[in-house]
């Protein structure tokens, strides 16, 4: 995942999700709006074209990203689109890297389906007047869905896009939601719960969540205008609680879905969330962080199906991640690469981990359980897998490995990580791990 080093944003390229999701069309393909502008009319007044630069549009205009939107649907993914005015707008690209990211947690199997035909069912919590998750699902992998919504205007113009496309208009189903009966007078409505059926089952529940506790903090980027009005863009404690209560109806449904998922807007609510779910029993959680253009997006998803292996899944093949290093450049004055060695040490040990320091050869070894690598990422960006029953036995079944330290010039150390049993279940977390340790030693040690 993307992190913050030495005041510059990275990507980690091994980490998926750090960029646009490779079989997102836009991916290496920005949308062409000199190309959009000659096809579309419409489109045209919004393209602003200067000198030998690229063609730009006013992302503060709402009604250039509403028509942007509308062309891209239409071009790319043959879909008939509009919302009225103040609506929220989504951007294209961003909403189908949450679509591909949902795929893969389907085709990957870790949680095997026990529904009894090969059609995928998906539920998106608020669709709003846009209503673009269902329709992108639908047009792109042919999936079924439910959309929940409050407002009269959003269960209006979702079912007015729904119906604009007869070629999917039978996959997508539009519900509203209730309001739960309460003794006080605070406005709460169903999620979930209340919403699904008793019969029913679904592969994936998804949700754009509102993310601000105010409408005034909801404003407070002046480079974009997406529009969004108050029920799309606020609630009462933001996004944190609205996930909150999504994972409350999860504990209630539990195997009702495969998956659930939501995005989310600040990284910083991922650690309280994922604590949310062990605290509540989940199998699975796996996170991933969406990047298209200067938005970045997190997505959390997990499960209480039981999963169809108890390995921690590798988020690239092992065979890439073996050999990993890093450099350390501008090391402050007071440190050396025995300050360096020991603090590499102390990283793993308090996690619980094992390790062997060698100051002659400058190594050290370690060997990490699956609850002990989970607690050096905080959980933070690792696929993770509860296992079921008696711990992991065995030292083939931990993660070992060594790191070195070499000297490469005055103020500068380049560290290496070797994996020592490439056949470990939790050799795929051996790049996560390591690029936790690299966050933590710039940290300290670099200006």
């Amino acid at each position: 995942m993307s992190m913050r080093r030495n005041g510059k944003k990275r990507a980690r390229s091994e980490t998926p999700g750090s960029t646009a999701h490779p079989k997102n069309k836009y991916s290496d393909n920005p949308p062409d709006f000199a190309s959009l502008a000659s096809l579309y009319p419409s489109f045209k007044p919004f393209v602003f074209f200067s000198g030998g630069s690229r063609p730009r549009i006013d992302w503060t205009d709402y009604n250039a990203t509403r028509e942007l939107t509308r062309v891209l649907l239409l071009h790319d993914h043959a879909l008939s689109w509009w919302i009225p005015d103040g609506q929220l707008c989504p951007t294209v690209p961003n909403r189908s890297n949450y679509i591909h990211w949902i795929n893969d947690l389907l085709s990957s199997q870790i949680i095997p389906s026990s529904r009894d035909n090969n059609k995928v069912k998906g539920f998106d919590i608020g669709t709003g007047a846009n209503c673009i998750y269902p329709l992108l699902g639908a047009s792109l992998f042919g999936w079924s869905f439910v959309g929940s919504d409050i407002t009269d205007v959003a269960l209006e113009w979702a079912e007015k896009n729904v119906q604009s496309n007869p070629h999917v208009s039978d996959l997508i189903e539009i519900r509203r939601s209730r309001i739960i009966p309460s003794e006080d007078d605070v406005k709460s409505y169903m999620v979930l719960v209340g919403l699904v059926k008793e019969s029913e089952t679904f592969d994936f529940c998804m949700c754009n969540p509102p993310f601000f506790e105010t409408f005034e903090e909801a404003g407070l980027n002046p480079k974009t205008s997406c529009g969004g009005t108050h029920e799309e863009m606020v609630c009462v404690g933001g996004e944190q609680a609205f996930v909150t209560r999504i994972i409350q109806d999860s504990a209630v449904l539990r195997e009702r879905f495969r998956w659930y998922t939501s995005m989310l807007g600040k990284k910083a609510n991922l650690k309280l969330l994922i604590s949310k779910l062990w605290e509540v029993g989940v199998t699975v959680v796996k996170t991933t962080e969406f990047v298209q253009g200067q938005t970045s997006r997190w997505g959390l998803a997990w499960s209480f199906v039981p999963p169809a292996t108890r390995k921690i899944i590798a988020p690239t093949p092992v065979s890439k991640n073996s050999l990993l290093s890093f450099m350390l450049e501008g090391i402050k004055r007071q440190y050396s690469a025995a300050d360096v060695l020991q603090s590499v040490e102390e990283f793993f040990k308090s996690s619980g981990a094992s390790s062997k320091l060698n100051s002659n050869t400058f190594s050290v070894d370690i060997v990490a359980s699956s609850e002990q690598c989970n607690r050096i990422t905080n959980r933070d960006d690792v696929d993770s897998v509860r296992s079921h029953g008696s711990s992991l036995q065995g030292p083939q079944d931990d993660l070992s490995f060594r790191i070195l330290v070499f000297q490469q010039m005055p103020g500068t150390l380049l560290i290496k990580g070797s994996l020592q049993h490439k056949d470990s279940p939790l050799s795929g977390l051996f790049s996560v791990v390591f690029g936790s340790l690299e966050e933590s030693m710039k940290s300290k040690f670099c200006r």
